[in-house]
């Protein structure tokens, strides 16, 4: 008797979408939980720390980031200094006030590579740059 019987002794088939829901909400919760931590663990960088600091909260966040050997990746795509000018002024046009800039530096990268990087985003006329650091036990 897995079924029910209809007058004719006909079983009907049904199927339960209950525990198919909750796997896909399973699956929906593991995908939430772990793209954090996906996406941070791009680049290792060891920041430098700073007794205090504040978050960013922007609309559009563009992260910068300055590795040991001195490459410069704009959000994960290796790039120099002049291309960093001409895609930061097409992101600009979108939302220039609403734009910040994130350079995440490494702590043993040269204090005139992090400068360079500074003055092309400075140039392209984003005002609100941030550097990255770690909050100092």
């Amino acid at each position: 008797m897995a079924g029910k019987l209809i007058e004719d002794n006909q079983p009907i088939a049904e199927i339960n979408i209950i525990p198919f829901v909750d796997i896909i909400l399973v699956i929906l919760i593991i995908f939430m939980v772990t793209v954090p931590f996906i996406l941070k663990t791009g680049l290792s960088l060891d920041l430098p720390k700073a007794s205090s600091s504040n978050t960013i909260s922007s609309t559009t966040k563009i992260n910068i980031t300055v590795n040991t050997d001195g490459r410069i990746f704009l959000s994960g795509i290796v790039v120099d200094l002049e291309q960093i000018e001409d895609r930061l002024k097409n992101l600009k046009d979108i939302n220039p006030e609403e734009t910040q800039v994130l350079i995440s530096a490494d702590k043993n990268v040269l204090h005139g590579k992090v400068i360079s990087v500074i003055n092309a985003v400075k140039s392209t006329g984003l005002r609100k740059v941030a550097i990255a650091t770690k909050k100092s036990k």
